[in-house]
């Protein structure tokens, strides 16, 4: 075994982790307080159009994707220490490197499933970061852990697809940048099989018929500089046929193709969340003193740190394996690690920022630190890309059936 990075990440790293230190961490500030003086809190911040034509003179641009006729052209594993260190910034530091969910996974489908009249009308504006989009999949009206019970409709008709229902949390989707939807629904919702009765189509967002309702919350935030997680309704919404990206029947293999990558990468940003969390908890057990001693000298705080650290490098291990295997035997290869990450990541660093919070006491769920953000973005990631329960119902019937 060989736990070295090769010289290219190596490389890479260096120039992201001076890029965070000059430029992404001083304008997390800089951005929060240009938002607010915004007409709309959903507008860009100008420090982030900066910070973006930065990363690209600086080549830390779509870092994301394997295909290097689009993107970087790094593997996984090469990827995920880049991942990490953007995870850190959650909030700017995915979007002014373009590597930011949606968006990530709205370009490996057109890059992959996308004819070429997608690719050029909707691709490569996104690859340029002109635009935003959104992947509009769950709703509220049904279990949308299981993907079979979407009752969006998409019927054909003539040359046109009529889209029809309601969709919520659609991330992305409240940025004025976001210009185009991809909406799963149904075109055969009374087929035989019930992985064939989905499909995919592109939705531009002023299309007549679509209404972005309302900014949905997480635990009170709205994610601005995410795009937010809005409530879309599609009212008869039509669109070409040539919209359909692959075939009919093919929108639920499409969204496995894609959940794949965007999960692993959602637990590699959370590692990266959690050792932004360490750094603070550190920082601030030896900057504060209580009944008599130093916060760093209190075993229980000490504890804390000790099991953070343990956990830390655990979660990473598993995370670069996954890597490793999805570059080596593809993504069904490794779909047992997959959901092994989507299990322990979101659940562990939710528990790492939650003692983090705890030792900033009232500064940890304050405005002034970052934790209280960190951890309703974590604890969303335990419900984001599939609920933790259905990954472990998934795994142990992989487990079982090598004794049934």
């Amino acid at each position: 075994m060989d736990f070295a990075f090769d010289a290219r990440t190596e490389e890479l790293r260096a120039r992201l982790l001076a890029f965070m230190d000059e430029h992404v961490y001083p304008a997390e500030a800089v951005a929060e307080e240009q938002r607010a003086a915004l007409d709309s809190p959903w507008q860009t911040p100008p420090v982030v159009e900066e910070l973006k034509a930065e990363a690209r003179r600086q080549g830390l641009w779509n870092l994301f994707l394997p295909d290097a006729e689009y993107g970087a052209g790094l593997t996984n594993l090469q990827y995920a220490p880049l991942a990490e260190i953007t995870g850190r910034s959650p909030q700017l530091a995915p979007t002014v490197t373009n590597c930011a969910a949606p968006d990530t996974g709205n370009m490996e489908v057109l890059a992959q499933f996308g004819n070429e009249q997608q690719k050029k009308q909707w691709l490569e504006p996104l690859l340029a970061g002109e635009i935003r989009s959104a992947f509009a999949m769950t709703e509220p009206e049904v279990a949308s852990s299981d993907a079979t019970n979407i009752t969006t409709r998409i019927e054909r008709d003539g040359d046109e697809y009529v889209v029809t229902g309601r969709k919520w949390y659609i991330s992305g989707a409240m940025n004025p940048d976001c210009r185009i939807f991809i909406v799963m629904g149904k075109t055969d919702p009374d087929g035989a099989d019930i992985r064939r009765q989905q499909s995919m189509v592109l939705v531009p967002r002023d299309t007549p018929g679509v209404t972005v309702r309302r900014a949905m919350r997480v635990f009170g935030y709205e994610d601005h500089f995410h795009g937010g997680h809005a409530e879309v309704v599609f009212d008869r919404a039509r669109v070409p046929v040539t919209n359909l990206i692959g075939e009919e029947g093919g929108g639920f293999a499409i969204a496995q193709a894609r959940l794949g990558p965007g999960r692993i990468h959602h637990c590699m940003r959370l590692i990266g969340m959690a050792e932004r969390a360490i750094e603070l908890m550190c920082r601030r057990a030896v900057s504060r003193t209580a009944f008599g001693k130093p916060l760093a000298r209190q075993g229980v705080v000490q504890n804390w740190i000790a099991d953070a650290r343990v956990t830390v490098e655990q979660l990473r291990l598993l995370v670069l394996k996954t890597a490793w295997l999805m570059d080596t035997v593809g993504n069904r290869g490794a779909h047992t690690e997959i959901q092994a990450i989507k299990i322990a990541t979101p659940r562990a660093v939710v528990a790492i920022l939650d003692r983090a919070i705890q030792l900033h006491g009232a500064g940890g769920v304050s405005q002034d630190f970052p934790l209280a953000e960190l951890y309703a973005a974590a604890r969303t990631l335990m419900l984001a890309d599939g609920p933790d329960e259905v990954h472990q119902r998934s795994l142990a019937r992989r487990e079982l059936k090598k004794y049934l």
